[in-house]
């Protein structure tokens, strides 16, 4: 079942596409303000994701911009009740693949995001062709993790665990740099761009998720430890 992420600060939009995206068979996941749409974007896999223009704490380009930043390829949809030229051309220049004027019908959404799919279909079984000839000689294996840089995937306990662009970036970085403390900056300059400099709670946020991911218990994890004061370091547990 495909999933779908829409963000908007409208009950009534959220309430109106929910409903004609679940006849269709979709799964839907909502969020009433950008930076809910864009956490939910950062911790999950979505098919697609419709963001609204307008929204309170960030809004519709800030979310796409930073997706695309992320290197979150989503198919993402902009909505606005602003019919202006300017603004449909940079969202599609921040990386949107499409722009709606509300009010809209939610038969045309439903018919623009098959299209949109049907033409990315192609891309993607090239890429999981590519992915599955991929040579796994370069396996890191910390532990019960084993990390396969070429085909951008990860095992825990020999059960694959699902992982942001950036948070699968960030374990690969520590995982290279294993038993080494690395700082807070440090991280930051290696994964993230310029934008973010002074940002060190977006590494926080990440290394938490990551924690959640790889990690039996969170509190007492075995294999990013936190260095209070400095920063993080990842080590090999003694199984």
């Amino acid at each position: 079942m495909k999933k779908v992420l829409i963000v908007d600060d409208e009950q009534s939009i959220l309430t109106l596409l929910t409903f004609n995206l679940e006849k269709e068979g979709y799964q839907v996941q909502t969020a009433l303000d950008g930076l809910a749409g864009y956490s939910l974007a950062l911790a999950n896999k979505y098919d697609f994701i419709i963001l609204d223009l307008m929204m309170p704490l960030m809004n519709g380009m800030e979310v796409c911009k930073k997706l695309r930043q992320e290197k979150i390829d989503t198919p993402i949809m902009i909505l606005t009740a602003k019919d202006d030229e300017l603004d449909k051309i940079i969202g599609l220049e921040l990386g949107a693949d499409d722009y709606m004027t509300k009010p809209f019908s939610p038969r045309e959404v439903l018919a623009r995001m098959k299209a949109i799919m049907r033409r990315i279909q192609p891309q993607l079984a090239a890429k999981e062709k590519i992915e599955k000839k991929e040579d796994n000689s370069e396996k890191l294996t910390i532990g019960e993790i084993c990390i396969f840089p070429s085909q951008y995937k990860v095992t825990v306990r020999k059960e694959p665990i699902e992982l942001t662009p950036k948070e699968f970036e960030l374990l690969l970085y520590m995982s290279k740099r294993i038993n080494r403390v690395l700082s807070r900056e440090q991280l930051l300059n290696a994964i993230w761009n310029f934008d973010y400099i002074g940002e060190t709670r977006i590494v926080d946020a990440h290394i938490s998720h990551i924690r959640e991911k790889i990690e039996t218990d969170t509190k007492n994890p075995v294999y990013i430890r936190t260095v209070r004061g400095f920063g993080y370091k990842f080590e090999a547990p003694k199984l």
